[in-house]
């Protein structure tokens, strides 16, 4: 029986000399990876009180709905900017080569709903500890961080030391 790294697909050089990127898409391509994926994180969280399963866009939309479903929870998306409809709170956050800026709905999350965030990689950690800030704005209350993979060479996790984080997948590279 194949484990969920066996999926995932490494390229040498990408985007540049010396990383080696680790395609995600490759588990999403086949029934038994996403399935072994979803799977994993459905009991990563079984015991976790939560109101809430937010994904930050665009692939923790992919991997958090299905655990919002099998969960019976809410699920929140966080967009990039000008994306929502309604009233929005936003938050800008570092990138490798620049700023960009994500959002919520302002009546997403409610004082006091405890709140899972999932995404499919931890890298550098910036874009989650911006999104962490939003649902405190918000008054909720992050109980974990969820992803099918950690780059853990980045050092994200440092970036979110104060929440519970938790991964499927480390890699102790780049």
């Amino acid at each position: 029986m194949k484990k969920l790294e066996d999926y995932v697909v490494s390229i040498p050089d990408f985007p540049e000399e010396g990383i080696i990127f680790r395609d995600v898409t490759a588990i999403l391509q086949d029934a038994d990876g996403l399935k072994l994926a979803i799977d994993g994180l459905l009991d990563i969280l079984k015991d976790v009180d939560c109101d809430i399963i937010l994904g930050a866009e665009s692939r923790g939309f992919i991997f958090g709905m299905p655990v919002a479903y099998e969960l019976h929870k809410a699920f929140v998306p966080v967009r990039k900017k000008g994306k929502l409809p309604r009233e929005v709170i936003s938050r800008d956050y570092e990138l490798e080569y620049g700023m960009a800026t994500l959002e919520i709905h302002k009546d997403a999350i409610l004082p006091g709903q405890k709140v899972v965030i999932i995404d499919d990689l931890i890298a550098t950690g910036g874009t989650i500890d911006a999104i962490t800030k939003m649902v405190e704005e918000l008054g909720g209350e992050v109980v974990k961080v969820a992803f099918v993979m950690e780059l853990a060479g980045l050092k994200g996790r440092e970036k979110l030391a104060d929440y519970d984080v938790v991964s499927l997948i480390r890699y102790e590279g780049k």
